[in-house]
């Protein structure tokens, strides 16, 4: 099947070409696609996106002319496709969902530990020969309240986790994972209980209008003083200068995310030479108790291998006149 990769990095090309083996004909491009570049998916059967590409309507209407069937996303989100919009156009749309939940978990906790730890601070001040301590002074998460807001797959490997470390796990979820409860004594509460209780507090849901800018000014508000706040999710997930007021004035102790809401068209570009004109970002990647990193959670071998191995599957099936395990369908609502 000939397909384009839109949004293709170097560093996932050889996992997907080596998962292909020729079997389909692969072109690789770095641009996005955007209503400006779904011209270029004439004459491809098939494309595939990642979470920065638009597949929203207007979009979905141009591959439509331009020939294209099939959509496999290399991601597991798919809030930036209008499903409807595909089915109505028929359009067939498939996911990778479970290429690495461990990535996405151990990566929240990797942000938790360095934003607790000051490790960031802490490197500033010993590339300067500063070796004092006073700046530096984090806490043991044995014994603290985790609440973990969304316990899919992602969710409940974080629930594992911060049970290892002997935390007492608070979570909220539409569906009730009773293996967490009976295997991690997770108990399950609302979430106004659960920002009010936790001293960390973990995201790890999908966006959709129900989770759209779930925390804002009113849960931060509900939060203790000393409460850490980590977003793996997507980053319309919170109000984000909501998180900023509320850590610069104190209100919580600090933020660490791998995502930001106007992460399109930035996140996985070099913009050194082009830096946005953001103010929020600026202070996202400045303040010493907030952490960004580049949505690189899922940049494992192990995500990137499973990633190409769906993703080249799903057009497989497609080319065999068969349904992909990971067709999405439109009001589908998957909990990561």
């Amino acid at each position: 099947m000939k397909t384009l990769i839109y949004s293709s990095k170097d560093f996932e090309i050889p996992f997907l070409e080596n998962e292909n083996s020729g079997f389909h004909e692969l072109k690789f491009i770095p641009e996005r696609l955007t209503t400006h570049t779904a011209y270029m998916a004439i004459g491809f059967e098939a494309v595939s996106i990642f979470s920065a590409d638009d597949a929203s309507s207007n979009v979905l209407e141009k591959l439509k002319d331009f020939g294209v069937k099939h959509i496999t996303l290399r991601s597991a989100g798919y809030d930036n496709v209008n499903l409807r919009a595909a089915k109505r156009l028929k359009i067939k749309v498939a996911n990778a969902p479970d290429y690495s939940p461990n990535a996405v978990a151990e990566h929240a906790v990797a942000l938790l530990q360095t934003l607790n730890r000051k490790i960031t601070l802490s490197r500033k001040q010993t590339q300067n020969y500063n070796f004092t301590l006073s700046n530096l002074v984090g806490f043991d998460l044995v014994g603290k309240t985790v609440g973990i807001i969304g316990t899919g797959k992602i969710g409940s490997v974080i629930v594992q986790i911060m049970n290892g470390y002997g935390c007492d796990v608070l979570a909220t979820d539409p569906f009730k994972n009773k293996d967490l409860i009976e295997a991690n004594s997770v108990k399950y509460v609302d979430v106004t209980l659960l920002c009010e209780q936790s001293d960390i507090i973990f995201l790890s849901v999908p966006l959709n209008k129900d989770t759209y800018q779930c925390i804002d000014k009113s849960k931060l508000d509900l939060m203790k003083k000393n409460t850490l706040l980590i977003n793996v999710a997507r980053g319309a997930v919170v109000h984000t200068q909501d998180v900023v007021d509320s850590v610069i004035t104190n209100q919580i102790a600090g933020y660490a995310t791998d995502v930001y809401d106007k992460e399109s068209g930035v996140f996985f570009y070099d913009r050194s030479k082009d830096q946005p004109q953001d103010v929020a970002l600026k202070i996202l990647l400045n303040h010493d108790r907030i952490l960004l990193t580049p949505h690189q959670a899922f940049a494992t071998q192990e995500a990137l291998q499973n990633i190409a191995k769906t993703t080249i599957s799903n057009l497989k099936h497609w080319q065999e006149g068969q349904e992909p395990k990971t067709t999405l369908h439109p009001f589908e609502v998957i909990f990561e």
